[in-house]
C-alpha cells in the first residue's frame, strides 16, 4: 500500500479580500486600510489594471454623469470646479487616491475569482482563483465583492436584421478599438442612453456626420459642465469648501428625485421646457425627446452644457427615432422606409448585468441561488455569512453608496472584535415579503432579474434609493440589530 501523499502548503490567507480594484475596491480598500490597520488586506482584480470601468472604457467623450463632488469619495475630496469630468481626469483621480492612500501595493492583477466557498467549521472563505490561466486558492475572513454589476467582458446587443451585408464597421463602445478614425465618415450611433449621448457630441467634432438612432426617447437634461458653487468659492481652502459643494450637490439631486416621483407631470413639463429652448427648430421635441415612462423610471441623462444639443443646432448631428427593419450595404433601412447611410454603425445598446463578477458562490458546499436570496441593507445576502458587496445608487451617484458600505463594513467588523465573534450572516424573516432587487425600468436591469437577489417589503431587508436615509442608517443604527447572527 502506498502512503498518503504529503499534504501541500496551505493556502495564503488574509483578513479581508476585496474582489475589484476599480473606484469601489480602491474606495474600500482605503478604508479598511485606514480604520484597520492590523488587518491583512489583499485586493484582487482580474484585469491587468486598475480603474476598473473608467479604464475599461475608451469611447470618444466618455465621462461621469453624475457630479464629481458626490462620485468622487466623501473622504477625499475632488478637486476644482469640473462637475462632469472626462475618463481619463477620472480614472488618474482613483489611482492618485490608491498611491495616496497606499493601496495601490495590496492589488494583484490578472486574478479572477470564479467561486468562493464559505467554511462554517474554519470560519473563513475558501477562494477560487484563475490567475492568468493558474488554478490558485486563497482563505479569506471576509469577502467584500466590488466587481460593479455588469460584465466586462461583452456589452449588450440585441439582434440587428441584415448586420451581415453591411459593407462598413460596427464596434460597440465597451470594446473600443485603439485604431479606428471616423475622420470624415458617416457615423450612425445606434442608442439613446448615456453611451450615445456622450458619443453623438464628441464623434460629431471630426465626422462627416453623426445620427442618433433610437427606438424610443430618453430624457435629456443640460447642466453646467462647471459647478457654479464651486467656482465661486474657489477660493476659500478646500477643507472649507468641498462639504458645502458636496451637500448642494447630494440635496439638490434628491430633491429633484423626489419631485419627479410624487409630481411627475411637474418635472416632464420642466424637463420638455429646457430640451425645447436648446433644439434647432426642425428637431421635434415630443418625437424624440419626449419618453413614455415617467422620470426616473429609467436613469436620466445629463449632458454638460448642452453639447448634444449644440452638436444638434450646428447640424453635425442628428436624430431619428425609428425601428430597425434591416441593414443594408451601405446603412440602414427603416421601418418607416427611411434610410440612413452610414460608414461605421456603433451599438450603443447597453450592459449585460453579471452579479457579483459571476462568482459561483456557495456555503459549505452547497450553492448559494441569488433569487433564493434577499437583500440586507443592499450590501449584504441573506444565509451567506461575512460577505459584502456594493452596488451604487440607480437615482444619485454610485459612490455615495459605495462611501457607505465602506463604512459599514469598518463598523462590522470593529463590532466582529468586540463581540469576540468570526462570523456574522443575516437571517431572513420568513414574514418579509419579496420584491425584485431593482424597482428600475432600464432594459439592462429588465433583462436580469430572474438572476438577482430579492429585496424586502420593510427594512432593513428594502433597498433604499435615499442617501440621508441610508447616512443615519449606516451611522447611527446598531449594528446588532437582531437581524444578523453571530459566531
Amino acid at each position: 500500500m502506498s502512503a498518503d501523499p504529503a499534504p501541500g502548503p496551505a493556502p495564503e490567507h488574509v483578513d479581508v479580500l476585496v474582489i475589484g480594484a476599480g473606484l469601489s475596491g480602491l474606495g474600500a480598500a482605503a478604508q479598511l486600510r485606514e480604520h484597520h490597520p492590523g488587518r491583512r488586506v489583499a485586493v484582487l482584480e482580474a484585469r491587468a489594471v486598475s480603474g476598473g470601468t473608467w479604464d475599461l472604457f475608451r469611447y470618444p467623450g466618455i465621462r461621469s454623469d453624475s457630479d464629481m463632488f458626490t462620485f468622487g469619495y466623501r473622504w477625499r475630496p475632488w478637486v476644482g470646479d469640473t462637475a462632469l469630468a472626462d475618463g481619463d481626469l477620472i480614472l488618474d483621480y482613483v489611482r492618485t487616491v490608491a498611491r495616496e492612500r497606499g493601496v495601490d501595493r495590496l492589488v494583484r492583477y490578472g486574478h479572477r475569482v470564479v467561486g468562493a466557498d464559505w467554511d462554517s467549521a474554519r470560519a473563513h472563505w475558501r477562494v477560487e482563483i484563475d490567475r492568468d490561466g493558474e488554478p490558485v486558492t486563497m482563505t479569506a475572513g471576509f469577502v467584500h465583492c466590488c466587481s460593479g454589476y455588469y460584465d466586462y467582458e461583452r456589452g449588450h446587443t440585441p439582434e440587428l436584421p441584415g448586420i451581415e451585408r453591411f459593407a462598413g464597421r460596427v464596434v460597440h463602445p465597451q470594446h473600443w478599438p485603439e485604431d479606428l478614425a471616423y475622420d470624415g465618415r458617416r457615423v450612425v450611433v445606434i442608442g439613446s442612453g448615456a453611451t450615445a449621448i456622450t458619443l453623438v457630441p464628441a464623434m460629431a467634432d471630426t465626422a462627416a456626420h453623426v445620427t442618433m438612432l433610437q427606438r424610443s426617447p430618453t430624457y435629456v437634461l443640460s447642466r453646467p459642465g462647471r459647478d457654479p458653487v464651486a467656482k465661486a468659492l474657489g477660493r476659500l481652502p478646500r477643507r472649507l469648501a468641498f462639504p458645502v459643494v458636496r451637500w448642494k450637490n447630494i440635496l439638490q439631486a434628491m430633491a429633484f428625485y423626489q419631485l419627479a416621483r410624487r409630481r411627475p407631470g411637474v418635472v416632464k413639463r420642466i424637463i420638455r421646457s429646457g430640451v425645447t429652448a436648446q433644439l434647432p427648430a426642425e428637431v421635434d421635441v415630443d418625437t424624440h425627446f419626449r419618453p413614455a415612462y415617467d422620470p426616473w423610471d429609467q436613469r436620466l441623462c445629463f449632458v454638460p452644457d448642452g453639447d448634444l444639443f449644440r452638436a444638434l443646432r450646428r447640424g453635425d448631428a442628428s436624430v431619428v427615432t425609428g425601428t430597425i427593419e434591416t441593414f443594408t450595404e451601405h446603412g440602414i433601412r427603416l421601418a418607416s422606409g427611411e434610410e440612413l447611410a452610414a460608414d461605421l454603425v456603433v451599438t450603443a445598446t447597453g450592459l449585460r448585468l453579471l452579479p457579483f463578477g459571476g462568482i459561483a458562490l456557495s456555503v459549505d458546499g452547497a450553492p448559494v441561488t441569488l433569487p433564493e436570496t434577499m437583500a440586507y441593507k443592499a450590501l449584504m445576502l441573506s444565509g451567506v455569512p461575512n460577505f459584502a458587496y456594493t452596488i451604487g445608487y440607480t437615482n444619485a451617484s454610485w459612490t455615495l453608496k459605495a462611501d457607505l458600505v465602506s463604512e459599514y463594513v469598518v463598523r462590522l467588523l470593529h463590532h466582529l472584535d468586540q463581540r469576540g465573534a468570526r462570523s456574522v450572516v443575516p437571517v431572513r424573516d420568513p414574514e418579509v415579503a419579496e420584491r425584485p432587487f431593482m424597482d428600475f425600468q432600464s432594459g439592462y436591469v429588465l433583462r436580469a432579474l430572474d438572476r438577482l437577489p430579492r429585496q424586502g417589503d420593510r427594512a432593513p431587508w428594502m433597498l433604499k434609493q435615499n442617501y440621508l436615509t441610508d447616512l443615519r442608517t449606516i451611522r447611527r443604527d446598531p449594528i446588532d440589530d437582531g437581524v444578523l447572527r453571530f459566531a
